[in-house]
C-alpha cells in the first residue's frame, strides 16, 4: 500500500518537516545518535540531519526510501536509511539518544504497544521520544490519518504508554497544518515527549 501511495512524483506529505519538529528544535543538539521511525519519504529525517544529528532513519517501503534519498541527496545531508518492517525491527538496548515518531499510526493497540517497548528499550538514559501524532477526534475532520479509531492516540493512552520515561509534554490540541496532500486541513493533534532516566 505505501509503495502506491508514495510512488506519485510529489511527496505525499511533502519535502518540510512536520510542524511538530520544527517547534522542538530547540531541544535538539548536534551529534545526538538519532532514530527516525516509518519514516516514508525522509522529510522528518532529512531535516534532523540538517541540525547534525546522527540519523538512522527506517521504513518498510522501497519506493519512500528512494525517495528519502533523493531527498537527503538534494539538502547535501547523510542519512543512513534502512529498509525494514517496524514491527520486525531489532531494538538495540540502550543506543539513541533521540527517537522520533511522527504519524505512525497505520499500528492496531497490540503491535503498537510492543513498538512502544521497543522504544523504551532503545533509548539511553537521558534519551528523548519526540512522538507526534492524531487523536480519535480527527476521524471527523478526515484530513489525514487512517479511519480507525483505535489506531489514534489520547492523552490517558499516552500517559500510561511508557512507564520507563518521564513525561516532559502531553497536550492535545486542534490545528491547521499543511504538510502535503497527505495531511492538509484543521486536525486532531497530540504531541509527547517522554525522557529515560
Amino acid at each position: 500500500m505505501w509503495d502506491e501511495r508514495y510512488a506519485q512524483d510529489n511527496y505525499l506529505f511533502g519535502t518540510e518537516p512536520a510542524a511538530f519538529l520544527t517547534a522542538h528544535v530547540g531541544s535538539l543538539q548536534a551529534g545526538q545518535r538519532t532514530l527516525v521511525v516509518a519514516d516514508g519519504e525522509g522529510r522528518n529525517s532529512v531535516f534532523l540531519a540538517q541540525q547534525e544529528l546522527e540519523v538512522t532513519a527506517m521504513d518498510a517501503s522501497p519506493v519512500g526510501i528512494a525517495k528519502a534519498k533523493r531527498l537527503a541527496d538534494e539538502r547535501g545531508v547523510a542519512v543512513n536509511f534502512e529498509l525494514a518492517d517496524l514491527l520486525s525491527w531489532t531494538w538495540e538496548p540502550d543506543a539513541y539518544d533521540l527517537v522520533v515518531g511522527i504519524f505512525i499510526q497505520f499500528m492496531g493497540p497490540e503491535d503498537r504497544t510492543k513498538v512502544f517497548k521497543g522504544i523504551q528499550t532503545t533509548l539511553r538514559s537521558g534519551g528523548r521520544l519526540l512522538l507526534h501524532g492524531y487523536r480519535p477526534e480527527q476521524l471527523a475532520y478526515g484530513t489525514g490519518g487512517p479511519p480507525i479509531a483505535e489506531n489514534m492516540y489520547t492523552e490517558e493512552l499516552l500517559g500510561a504508554a511508557f512507564p520507563d520515561l518521564e513525561t516532559e509534554r502531553l497536550v492535545a490540541y486542534d490545528a491547521e497544518i499543511a504538510e502535503g496532500t497527505g495531511h492538509a486541513g484543521m486536525s486532531a493533534l497530540i504531541d509527547y515527549i517522554g525522557r529515560k532516566p
